[in-house]
């Protein structure tokens, strides 16, 4: 096999497949060894371990495990000398407890300590200027060139060979579209497997294999103060910890008797990929842009008054370095899905290279990752309007201006919006939708002319975080789902056409389920990997014989599934998404809209529970499945995307005089907790397998095999930990996912979903607890902004345990 790129992920790679017995490999890079001129070349090198996500936490911990056992001649590779964040403002001293609680819902230590502390770790701060901070003891400073050479040695040691100063010029492939070779200027390089690891040349480099990969390389200032008179005398490269001023938008770092200060505050300052100079054209190295003083005149005031030490210095030097930046601020990895044998390691800053190198490593020799979850970091999650070049360039830019944001998880991106619409937007428009974006969908969260629906109800207003991108009209929608009749715009979710006369054996093959049933069925089902980790929860409808309809998560899950068809051409998979649309039509009086509409009989004998059929709805053909996400009678009902204004239009009609609405994501999100429906990527995900996340019913283990069965059985002997139900009995002190739970003062476990139940009247948590914990009636404590929750293990579900409602 070839790696593409000898920086800091292409050298954690190579040393990780090597240690694996994959030697034969061989690391090309178009720059010298080790100081190749990319991005790792003139790195910062702070590994800061605090991310919102779980998976990102753990790749830069494996990260700073690896590096603080890494020695090149006797210099480390790593200075631990810790991190610290601090806050000038109130919102952001919030923003660092919610900080902290990520950290300790990943298992890692720190704490948030007041100004004293905060200029006792780091006396050049200005006491005044700051409320607060948290303290990582753990991060540090990777010193990445190092780390890149000692890595390289380690695999060289075990017969890995490195080409420097051979430049890639293209990817060769066979009739079958599998890598044959790398063609260098030196040269073709024969190859199975290449793996892309080029950094900002990714894309160019991906594109010889005629991939297109969503990322940009942009402009970061980085610039080294004079000898500061205050650290006079320090023979050391560093002692005080990293430093970030978010609020700024800057970093610090010592070096010696200097500082290094990092800036996003200033434009984005995006180049093409194709426009990098050469090696041997840079005037410095091809990741270092000429730096712009005016661009970094307000970092440096903000410096100084932070800083004020630095008032007796200047800046001394300074460039633009490039570095990758992805539309959703995430890494590229894993397999093209068109070129067999090509696969991308990209946009991975050296906080996370070495745990990206172990990631890739697990993934290439045992065919799935099992040390981490990279569901969030897969290439292929995209969708096709996500790969556009101006859509790749508005985001990317974003992302580098929000890098240090206080972002909140329900706050939509920005331009290019609206992207996609669904046949039912303008009727969506006219009653008040207030949109947020999924997967590109404009998705009503709530409607303002259900306002009304307010006024009598006992709708408590959470606290301020929970607040936001929220309103008591949720709770009115909610509340009147389960009174009357809702509509609930469904088309956001993927939808997968499987037909071919192989069809029931391939889904078979792919799901956990019995999906070999009567024309009519509808089966929910897991997709595993082999492994047992759950990929993805879908439900599979009979539609005929050799046609079925899936409902999906994703991209990953038509991407999984196209990996899987049978060569003969038996079985054909279409993602039917654009081209179709749902609504779902909910509550105790829906089956009084729909049935005088039908042209069929859509009473419980003749349509009962995980059953579909086509049916028109007025003039409307539909296909009806009897399910219901929400715990209520009803049905959801597809329709091609230019019938559906008329849908839309004939069950508002017919609803009127029923007293039916129509709700949004808000409230839908309270009624499935309510009813304990899991939601795949936040409430399970690969590292969880289905009798820990408490949906083993739908595995079916006296099924022939299919994909991960046999690691599945050997996994349901010893289920160690639980997805569980809490509720908070404050209305006040709604959370929102991603805190840490407590058992007395230990943290055990971390929430994923969460709201308020507007039915049962209590908040609701579900959580990741050790087995032992999840014991209903348990009092636990959820850490929520510094503050503790008292939160009670419940029994699941919390409503309509016997399923009457949903029956009915």
């Amino acid at each position: 096999m070839v790696i593409i790129g000898a920086g800091v992920v292409g050298a954690a790679l190579a040393d990780e497949l090597s240690s694996r017995d994959w030697t034969d490999v061989t690391v090309v890079d178009q720059g010298p060894l080790p100081a190749t001129g990319g991005s790792t070349s003139h790195a910062p090198g702070l590994v800061f371990q605090t991310n919102a996500s779980k998976t990102m936490t753990e790749l830069a911990r494996y990260t700073v495990e690896k590096f603080r056992s890494l020695d090149l001649e006797g210099q480390p590779c790593f200075l631990e000398v810790g991190g610290l964040e601090v806050a000038t403002t109130p919102e952001r001293l919030d923003e660092l407890h919610r900080r902290h609680g990520w950290l300790a819902s990943w298992g890692i230590e720190a704490r948030v300590i007041g100004p004293e502390e905060c200029v006792e770790l780091h006396p050049l701060v200005a006491r005044e200027r700051v409320l607060g901070g948290l303290h990582i003891p753990t991060d540090g400073l990777a010193k990445a060139v190092l780390a890149v050479e000692a890595q390289l040695r380690a695999a060289r040691a075990r017969g890995v060979r490195t080409l420097g100063r051979h430049e890639v010029l293209d990817i060769r492939t066979d009739d079958d579209n599998r890598v044959t070779a790398v063609r260098t200027d030196h040269g073709e390089i024969p190859a199975d497997i290449v793996v892309c690891c080029a950094g900002i040349w990714g894309p160019k480099v991906a594109r010889m294999a005629g991939m297109n990969l969503p990322l940009t390389p942009l402009a970061h200032q980085l610039a080294w103060t004079g000898p500061v008179p205050a650290l006079a005398g320090q023979d050391r490269e560093a002692i005080r910890p990293i430093l970030r001023h978010q609020d700024a938008d800057l970093y610090y770092r010592d070096r010696f008797d200097r500082l290094g200060i990092g800036s996003y505050g200033h434009r984005p300052m995006p180049i093409d990929a194709d426009d990098i100079l050469s090696v041997d054209a840079a005037e410095d190295m091809p990741s270092v842009l000429r730096f712009t003083e005016d661009d970094f005149a307000e970092a440096w005031t903000e410096t100084q008054a932070l800083l004020p030490a630095t008032k007796e210095t200047e800046v001394e030097e300074g460039i633009n370095g490039l570095f990758s930046f992805t539309t959703d601020g995430l890494p590229l990895l894993g397999q093209s899905p068109d070129v067999k044998g090509f696969w991308v390691a990209e946009a991975v800053w050296v906080t996370h290279s070495a745990g990206v190198g172990r990631a890739m490593a697990e993934w290439l020799v045992d065919g799935h990752c099992s040390s981490f979850d990279l569901h969030e970091c897969d290439v292929n999650r995209f969708e096709p309007h996500q790969l556009a070049p101006e859509y790749v360039l508005a985001r990317d830019c974003q992302n580098f201006a929000e890098v240090y944001d206080i972002l909140h998880p329900l706050q939509p991106p920005g331009a290019p919006r609206p992207l996609r619409t669904s046949p039912f937007h303008p009727r969506q428009r006219d009653l008040g939708a207030v949109f947020l974006e999924a997967n590109g969908w404009e998705r009503p969260q709530w409607y303002e002319a259900n306002d009304a629906l307010v006024a009598g109800r006992n709708i408590p207003v959470p606290g301020d975080w929970a607040a936001r991108y929220w309103s008591p009209i949720v709770g009115a929608e909610a509340q009147a789902t389960r009174e009357g009749v809702a509509m609930y715009d469904m088309t956001a979710l993927k939808r997968l056409e499987v037909t071919g006369r192989g069809a029931a054996r391939f889904l078979q093959h792919l799901t956990t389920g019995n999906v070999d049933k009567s024309v009519g069925s509808v089966t929910y089902t897991l997709t595993l990997d082999h492994d047992g980790g759950i990929r993805s929860d879908v439900t599979v409808a009979r539609l005929g014989r050799d046609h079925f309809q899936v409902g999906a998560n994703g991209n990953l899950d038509l991407d999984w599934f196209a990996r899987h068809l049978p060569e003969d051409g038996s079985v054909q998979v279409r993602d039917i998404t654009a081209g179709t649309c749902c609504v779902g039509l909910w509550g105790p009086k829906a089956r009084e809209v729909l049935q005088p509409l039908a042209d069929q009989d859509f009473s419980h004998q003749c349509l009962k529970f995980f059953r579909a059929k086509r049916a028109h709805i007025g003039a409307v053909p539909v296909t009806a499945m009897r399910l219901s996400y929400v715990g209520e009678l009803g049905w959801e009902l597809y329709t091609t995307a230019d019938m559906g204004a008329k849908l839309w239009d004939t069950l508002w009609d017919a609803g009127r005089e029923h007293g039916i609405i129509a709700a949004g994501r808000g409230a839908f999100n309270s009624l499935r907790l309510e009813k304990g429906y899991r939601s795949f990527g936040h409430d399970m995900t690969y590292e969880h397998d289905p009798y820990e996340a408490g949906v083993g019913f739908a595995v079916k283990r006296d099924k022939d095999d299919f994909i991960g069965k046999a690691a599945l059985e050997r996994r349901a002997e010893s289920v160690t930990r639980r997805l569980t139900c809490l509720t908070i009995d404050d209305p006040a002190s709604v959370v929102m996912g991603k805190e840490p739970v407590y058992d007395g003062d230990r943290p055990v476990g971390y929430v994923t979903s969460a709201a308020f139940g507007y039915t049962v009247g209590k908040g609701i948590a579900y959580a990741w607890l050790p087995a032992e914990l999840a014991t209903p009636g348990r009092t636990l404590h959820i850490g929520y902004f510094g503050r503790r929750i008292p939160a009670a293990v419940a029994q699941e579900p919390l409503f309509d345990p016997s399923m009457q409602r949903l029956r009915g």
